[in-house]
């Protein structure tokens, strides 16, 4: 299959050097706040970058729930493929696409587990249905079939009937702690603007990147 035609041109505001923050956590909150205010679709969907023992790369879609200068943080199971790499070798990456600003920024750091008063006041929070299917899913395991699932869910139903479902001890977050960080801007031509921020001392450098 061609997809050669597949084209779309960035007609956007420019992305100037003077236009930065000092610090890039500063620049991602301007930037994801303004990806809410276009009301964008899951603006906190992020692509997460893990490698695993053989050195093969995987990527999946997870969704940021809070982040501050102590990092980003997302929740999972403990025991999914993803906490296994992360187990082995905690450097990844986080890539966000914001389709309809024509903007990404693509985060490079390492990923460690959060306190375990994190974890219960977030799994507090979520709609008791998410917190049901977290007991449910041996997530990246292999099952049989579907029907699996909903049997084990409603037999969570009925064992957590009253009462509060409590966090399992194998599902919690990760904070990732960036060390770079690039702001991508879509421009005509493909020349698009590209700054990286990396750490230096107590402070960032910033430096332009060719399209």
């Amino acid at each position: 299959m061609d997809l050669s035609d597949l084209r779309r041109e960035y007609r956007h505001q420019p992305l100037d050097r003077s236009d930065l923050k000092p610090e890039p956590i500063r620049q991602f909150e301007q930037w994801f706040q303004e990806a809410r205010e276009a009301r964008l679709e899951e603006a906190n969907a992020m692509s997460l970058a893990t490698v695993d023992e053989e050195g093969r790369p995987f990527q999946r879609m997870v969704l940021l729930k809070y982040f501050d200068e102590e990092g980003f943080v997302f929740f999972s199971n403990y025991e999914s493929r993803k906490a296994r790499h992360i187990a082995r070798d905690a450097r990844v990456s986080l890539l966000f696409f914001w389709k309809e600003l024509a903007r990404q920024v693509h985060l490079t750091g390492w990923a460690q587990k959060v306190s375990a008063a994190e974890s219960v006041r977030y799994f507090a929070s979520r709609p008791r249905g998410s917190q049901l299917g977290a007991w449910v899913s041996q997530q990246s395991s292999i099952i049989s079939s579907r029907q699996l699932l909903l049997t084990k869910f409603e037999e969570m139903k009925a064992k957590f009937r009253q009462g509060e479902v409590p966090l399992p001890a194998y599902w919690g977050g990760y904070r990732v702690q960036a060390d770079s960080y690039e702001f991508w801007q879509g421009r005509e031509n493909r020349l698009h603007d590209r700054f990286l921020y990396r750490a230096q001392g107590e402070g960032w450098r910033i430096e332009r990147l060719a399209p």
